[in-house]
């Protein structure tokens, strides 16, 4: 008896280290609201696009993480208006809602930690994932706090979620020391960025052939149809193509965070 006591004393004791792991989740967001275009001869408001950011959100919340929001300077992220568009919600009006309504009442969303903090806490989180949108190739991009967290999670091998226009940010790591080199990498494709540029913004913004920067880089680029529901996951990273492919990178997503925490061992 005292010895099967002693048992489930020891499954008690690893369950509660295992729950005492930090279940935290850091999403990286961009906090910039303008896009130069044609060499700055004209500009547009710009942002994280709502559904690639809430989408991710609401998947790992309702699976039982935490998530955390940092962006540079801890400003409040800015919200892409082409992303309240309803072309990009299809059936999921009532998420829509929902979804801005959270960007205007939610503590957290509305108080980010610095990136210089996320990274002095990085340890504690179990995932990083940085939602797309066109905000994140004027301030993440250049933002030298970006590559470093980069490594650490693949170096950790924690799940690194980069959605849509976020895969581009693998290139702010040289070549040399970039972990994620012969990983296969999706992002938004090369029609969809043309039809981005010709037809919705209407002008090039500086950063742009995300695929061929990645091919370039090392990385094993491989696409879905425009507008398709799309991701990728090799090891630690998912990628995904765009606004209409959150189902696929929420599942892909989750199942990462399953295998890391599977083969996390108890007490680390």
């Amino acid at each position: 008896m005292d010895k099967l006591k002693f048992i489930i004393t020891v499954i008690m004791l690893a369950n509660l280290s295992l729950s005492a792991q930090s279940n935290k989740i850091l999403f990286v967001m961009s906090a910039e609201d303008t896009i130069p275009l044609n060499n700055g001869q004209k500009l547009r408001q710009t942002g994280v696009f709502l559904n690639e950011f809430y989408l991710a959100y609401k998947s790992v919340t309702e699976a039982g993480y935490t998530v955390d929001f940092a962006t540079p300077n801890g400003m409040v992220a800015t919200i892409d208006e082409e992303s309240t568009n309803d072309t990009y919600w299809k059936n999921n009006l009532e998420i829509k809602n929902k979804a801005l309504t959270f960007t205007q009442s939610d503590s957290s969303f509305n108080s980010p930690i610095t990136l210089e903090e996320a990274i002095k806490t990085k340890t504690e989180y179990l995932g990083l994932v940085i939602p797309g949108g066109q905000g994140l190739m004027v301030d993440l991009a250049k933002d030298k706090h970006i590559p470093v967290l980069l490594k650490y999670f693949a170096k950790a091998h924690k799940p690194t979620g980069l959605i849509c226009h976020a895969p581009s940010l693998i290139l702010t790591i040289p070549k040399a020391e970039n972990p994620y080199i012969g990983f296969k990498v999706n992002s938004v494709s090369p029609i969809e960025e043309f039809v981005i540029e010709r037809f919705i913004m209407k002008g090039k913004p500086e950063n742009r052939k995300i695929a061929k920067g990645l091919r370039k880089m090392g990385l094993k680029y491989r696409r879905g149809l425009p507008k398709s529901n799309f991701a990728i996951k090799d090891r630690n990273l998912v990628t995904s193509q765009n606004p209409f492919s959150g189902r696929a990178f929420n599942k892909r997503y989750l199942q990462a965070l399953t295998e890391y925490l599977e083969r996390m061992p108890v007490g680390n």
